[in-house]
């Protein structure tokens, strides 16, 4: 019984889902910028260096993943990086923390 009703058509003239005027330019631009220029993606890698990375552990007293990376200016992923070659290097060991958010203290002065 019952249905939807019918919407007057003044409505449907100034309602955005039936509108498709204002979509079809956005899109062609898209299409248009999207075959014009053929992206290729680039592998970027961003290492530490080896005496910035080691002046920011000296100073901490608790090594974390997240401050080595705050106070060497990198990303998390890359301060992580640095910090497992530490660890493989035996320069810095895992003393505490839990699921990922490591505590690490430093074993050899440098």
């Amino acid at each position: 019984m019952g249905g939807s009703k019918k919407k007057p058509l003044g409505s449907e003239k100034s309602s955005p889902a039936s509108g498709h005027d204002g979509d079809k330019p956005a899109k062609k631009e898209e299409t248009k910028k999207a075959l014009g220029k053929v992206q290729q993606k680039q592998k970027l890698s961003v290492l530490v260096e080896d005496t910035q990375g080691r002046r920011a552990i000296q100073s901490m007293k608790a090594i974390t993943i997240q401050g080595v990376a705050r106070s060497a200016g990198v990303k998390i992923s890359v301060a992580n990086g640095y910090i497992k070659s530490l660890e493989a290097k035996g320069i810095v060991k895992s003393v505490g923390g839990y699921s990922g958010h490591r505590v690490y203290q430093l074993i050899e002065q440098v």
